[in-house]
């Protein structure tokens, strides 16, 4: 073996070997090979005394992959780490280097963002050093999580039960809760309009007195504008406008995210793991290819090759009117290496390839792909047309629009719910009679609750976290049940945050002894620092210094002062030792416990059980009847109603199995 080239993932290790010759071994770490001890004083794994040194170990999981690349590394002649083109790319490809004893100073690290046979053998061409500033950058940043995380959990743990809390989690709780109490404390204020039904599909409405805006608090105000009213509706103006809408730009983590929530209706865990996928690589007809660009990005920058690509496409397919300008719109944080999330290569339409694809690699890879094409689309075209109705004084508008060219929506159509509103012919000074004049009663409304992409898009712009990390984010707080995701009324379809009684108590003591490091405007300023420590104008100890001479004082104070929560007695006695029966919080909600754990073990949950439901077919393996169940695990399955002696299972589609499940036998 010549040529050994390690990268993290086992699908992209299979997709990048296809495109070498015969000289190349591709494998894989299988992700991140090391990580912080959780040894020494306070388990922290890092010497805070000794310039906040870190102690790495290989994970307990990855120790028979790094005996196997070892073996690999001795037998090959040259060694590239082709990581992810990201921090954390950096700094595995850093512990590779590290575990496998190679050359830091050798230039063997090399990048690419798409897994293409073009893109590839370039960065085999030009291989560097390891950036070590992105690593200082990732490891200042794991340290801060570890520390912020440990010492934090080990003390809401204590005091009041929480099970953890974290650098960037808990502002995303707290934003949560503060939108809460907005709507707690919102007190809805009683409004009227005035609206004229004027035939020919003519629903106007209200809006100005003498060329004033007017409104109206009462029904009494409203009584008194009505009885001013006549029956004579006089045309006073027509205003006409053209209005453009610009294509929107090609997609960068937090808006694919964000936007596949409400148009695919996908998660953003769902939404970066069959991202994931169509990066690594699928098998096509002619070999596996990765099917779109790096997915973590926060640049909208696309390559000049792409853009060239995509006018011919665009001006051989559509025409050359459809030909747009290309837009690059980027934050002062944003790393332009990056490009946007777009399709590798244009010839794989999403039709064309669908046979190859799941069902959500297909709805995503094809978003991805019209939203990259018609980002460089000319604008879409409208006319918009306003009448005004005079009636002694007050005017009563109704706008309508008109669509004039389609532009980047002759493809992007689909995701996009403008529609036309065409008014009938009326001329200036026409007179139109009409009694069908009405009041009506209005409340102004809460502030609406943080859906997914909201709270992704929140996150977004107040600069706390990353992209690539909301996904872990949000399931990290819904994991440790501070919130619930959840439909706001039986018949809405919309899923909105709300937090549990926990994740309110988590946020109130945090806020009440943390307020000042756990807030936005400090985490948004990490951020920035941890920039700064990747383009090497920061110094990582300087600023994990200046963070724990904040934040260590805080957690003194805090073990201190804070109340430990006593958990609730239900005034029942345990069965087992007689001691008090108390409330507790665990992993699937609130349960019953003996409060002399963990000396006694007794326990009972609160859960109503809920009874196996039979499916109307029999078990193949010995006929008795299936019924579906739910694990303890809290995900459904089809099971033998003959079980624990017929242990037959079959997954249910959309469910998440916790264990294997034994297939049908065909």
């Amino acid at each position: 073996m010549k040529n050994l080239v390690i990268v993290e993932s086992p699908s992209k290790s299979k997709t990048i070997e296809k495109y070498l010759g015969k000289d190349f071994k591709v494998t894989s770490s299988k992700g991140h090979i090391c990580d912080l001890a959780t040894k020494g004083k306070e388990g922290l794994g890092v010497d805070i005394e000794d310039n906040f040194k870190p102690t790495y170990v290989v994970s307990t999981d990855k120790k028979d992959v790094v005996r196997d690349l070892k073996k690999l590394v001795k037998n090959a002649d040259f060694v590239y780490l082709a990581t992810d083109p990201d921090r954390e790319g950096e700094a595995i490809s850093w512990h590779l280097a590290r575990e496998l004893d190679l050359d830091l100073n050798q230039n063997n690290r090399i990048v690419f963002n798409e897994i293409t046979k073009n893109a590839v053998l370039k960065a085999l061409e030009e291989p560097r050093n390891i950036d070590m500033a992105l690593v200082r950058s990732q490891e200042t940043r794991r340290i801060l999580d570890r520390i912020i995380g440990f010492k934090l959990s080990k003390l809401l743990q204590k005091k009041i039960g929480s099970k953890s809390a974290g650098r960037v989690q808990s502002i995303a709780l707290r934003m949560i809760c503060d939108k809460e109490k907005e709507i707690n404390a919102f007190k809805p204020e009683e409004y009227w309009t005035i609206s004229a039904d004027l035939g020919k599909k003519l629903e106007t409405e209200l809006t100005k007195y003498k060329g004033k805006k007017v409104e109206i608090k009462n029904e009494a105000e409203a009584d008194e504008i009505l009885k001013a009213l006549g029956n004579d509706f006089t045309l006073s103006d027509i205003a006409e406008k053209k209005k453009k809408r610009a294509a929107y730009l090609p997609f960068i983590t937090s808006t694919l995210q964000q936007e596949a929530s409400t148009k695919l209706g996908f998660g953003s865990k769902k939404t970066m793991m069959v991202a994931q996928s169509l990066y690594e690589g699928v098998e096509l007809s002619n070999g596996a290819q990765g099917l779109i660009t790096y997915m973590r990005t926060d640049s909208t920058r696309l390559s000049n090759e792409f853009v060239a690509t995509a006018y011919d496409k665009i001006e051989n397919e559509y025409g050359k009117e459809y030909k747009g300008f290309y837009r690059v719109k980027n934050d002062e944080t944003s790393q332009d290496a990056h490009e946007a999330i777009r399709p590798t290569n244009l010839a794989n339409e999403p039709d064309a390839i669908k046979q190859y694809l799941s069902n959500d690699q297909y709805k995503l890879y094809k978003f991805i792909y019209i939203r990259a094409l018609a980002s460089l689309m000319s604008d879409a075209v409208f006319t918009s047309v306003t009448y005004t109705f005079d009636n002694n004084g007050y005017e009563f508008t109704v706008s309508g629009s008109k669509q004039e060219f389609d532009g980047f929506l002759k493809i992007y159509g689909e995701y996009d719910n403008s529609k036309d509103i065409i008014l009938p012919k009326v001329n200036k000074g026409d007179l139109i009679n009409s009694d069908k004049i009405s009041k009506t009663q209005h409340f102004t409304e809460a502030p609406a609750r943080y859906t997914e992409a909201r709270l992704i898009k929140a996150l977004e712009e107040e600069g706390v976290g990353r992209p690539s990390t909301y996904a872990t984010i949000i399931d990290t707080i819904l994991k440790r049940n501070y919130v619930e995701l959840k439909k706001a009324t039986d018949t809405g379809k919309t899923k909105y945050f709300f937090p549990t009684e926990q994740g309110i108590l988590t946020d109130e003591k945090l806020r009440e002894y943390f307020q000042s490091v756990i807030n936005v405007k400090y985490t948004a300023e990490m951020e920035s620092e941890l920039d700064e420590i990747a383009e090497n104008k920061l110094d990582s100890t300087k600023a994990l210094s200046e963070f724990y001479d904040q934040f260590q004082p805080l957690v003194d104070s805090a073990y201190s002062e804070m109340e430990k929560l006593q958990p609730e007695k239900t005034g029942e006695i345990c069965p087992k030792c007689g001691g008090d029966v108390v409330i507790r919080n665990g992993r699937f909600g609130k349960f019953k416990s003996c409060i002399n754990y963990p000396s006694c073990k007794w326990h009972e949950s609160l859960a109503k059980k809920e009874e196996p439901e039979e499916v109307g077919r029999t078990c193949p393996e010995c006929g008795k009847p299936l019924i579906k169940r739910k694990s303890r695990y809290g995900n459904y399955f089809i099971g033998c109603s003959g079980y624990p002696k017929c242990k037959y299972l079959e997954a249910i589609e959309g469910e998440k199995p916790k264990r294997y499940f034994k297939r049908k036998k065909a």
